[in-house]
């Protein structure tokens, strides 16, 4: 029987072009105007998902 895909990991991560999968950082979604131009521009970037988390991640994009 086929696997489906988990949808809204779909949405929530994408793979790279090395085949790493890159997530958002967390603490985006609010309180903007607070935070400093450094540090707004350090969250605007993807992150690489932990080791441990991509073995999960494989498993549900597949």
């Amino acid at each position: 029987m086929k696997h489906k895909t988990h949808k809204s990991s779909s949405k929530r991560i994408r793979v790279s072009g090395t085949g790493k999968f890159m997530r958002r950082r967390a603490h985006t979604s609010h309180y903007k105007l607070a935070k400093g131009s450094n540090t707004w521009g350090r969250l605007k970037r993807d992150v690489e998902a932990s080791k441990g988390d991509s073995k999960k991640i494989r498993k549900l994009l597949s």
